[in-house]
């Protein structure tokens, strides 16, 4: 896939331009038909193609207690949708492990899933991709970065790293965390919300570094023409206050139009922040509460337009192929506990 066309001197692009107009006919009416007076049976004969137009699709959290089947029913929903790239925002794998063989196995298995959809997959990383170091240089070894930029036609697509802490912090966490999970996992998973890891404000917003945050301001102040800005990142650092890095990115991008999602927390929800949209997406196969009415797989739908993006939520349910089947045999599973029973993890 080619994010990013090469350049074209101003001269060279005229002439092309000129040479094209000459050589090309006028393109033909969008509506061939013998009607040419009165009425006809539609509204309008514009319809809605603009040249820089194009549609891309999310899926959410899909770990944090995977729910079998969930995941490979999205992958083809979205291969009958056919959107031009497919992003996330992380928690692709189980991990919480050091074992790399154990990790491998792990992303061997998404990416081989992943690879059934006709769009190319955007890894995204999360708290389970990311959590210590074996598993961030094992991410950056297979896909190149934990944090990146790139754009498609003239849109600036920012990919944050929510787990950018320094070594030491970074360990902290992960053994808290790897000692909640056992208690989860136990006889009494109740009793893991006591444990240090849930008192942990990175638990729940994540962090930016100061080395990332210089980046993607870097990036920012490079592209000040794009004509829209995402922002895609796993754990909600915009909710923590005493988090200037993240901060400093979102000054940088003060006077542009943007917007941005996130997952985590396995439960929709929208804010306006900074006259701006901040979606939290559900989930895409990950563990729901059946008490959370907003916790429901679905995938997110976003329509580039020179008006900016138009946004849709597709619910997993509601996907159907030409059989009025839901697909990947869809029709066995359930996509909202609220509505079936408790998963939750």
């Amino acid at each position: 896939m080619t994010f990013r066309m090469p350049a074209v001197r101003p001269a060279a692009l005229s002439i092309l331009v000129t040479v094209a107009a000459c050589a090309r006919p006028s393109p033909p009416p969008v509506f061939q038909h013998e009607m040419t007076t009165g009425a006809v049976p539609w509204t309008r004969e514009q319809v809605d193609a603009a040249g820089d137009k194009f549609s891309f699709a999310i899926f959410s959290d899909l770990n944090g207690g995977e729910r079998p089947g969930i995941f490979d029913v999205a992958v083809a929903q979205l291969s009958l949708l056919r959107p031009e790239f497919i992003l996330s925002v992380g928690d692709l794998i189980d991990g919480g492990s050091e074992d790399r063989a154990v990790l491998e196995g792990e992303w061997n298995r998404f990416d081989a899933r992943a690879a059934r959809a006709t769009a190319p997959v955007i890894h995204v990383g999360g708290n389970h991709d990311l959590t210590n170091r074996t598993m961030k240089d094992l991410f950056a070894e297979r896909y190149g970065r934990v944090y990146y930029h790139f754009i498609y036609k003239n849109v600036l697509f920012l990919v944050l790293d929510s787990e950018d802490y320094t070594p030491e912090r970074m360990q902290q966490i992960y053994l808290a965390r790897d000692a909640a999970i056992k208690v989860m996992d136990g006889p009494h998973p109740e009793r893991a919300r006591e444990m240090e890891y849930f008192r942990m404000p990175e638990q729940v917003t994540g962090e930016i570094g100061t080395e990332q945050s210089a980046y993607f301001q870097r990036v920012i102040a490079d592209h000040p023409e794009v004509r829209w800005t995402f922002l895609f990142m796993h754990k909600p650092v915009w909710q923590r206050n005493d988090e200037p890095d993240f901060a400093a990115i979102e000054s940088a991008l003060a006077n542009r139009p943007y917007t941005l999602f996130n997952g985590h927390f396995h439960s929709y929800g929208h804010t306006v922040r900074n006259g701006r949209d901040y979606i939290t997406l559900g989930t895409t196969g990950g563990s729901q509460s059946a008490a959370d009415s907003m916790a429901f797989d679905h995938v997110t739908w976003v329509t580039m337009t020179g008006d900016g993006p138009v946004i849709g939520n597709l619910r997993l349910d509601g996907i159907l192929d030409k059989t009025g089947r839901v697909p990947a045999g869809g029709d066995t599973l359930c996509f909202q506990a609220s509505r079936c029973g408790p998963t939750e993890r």
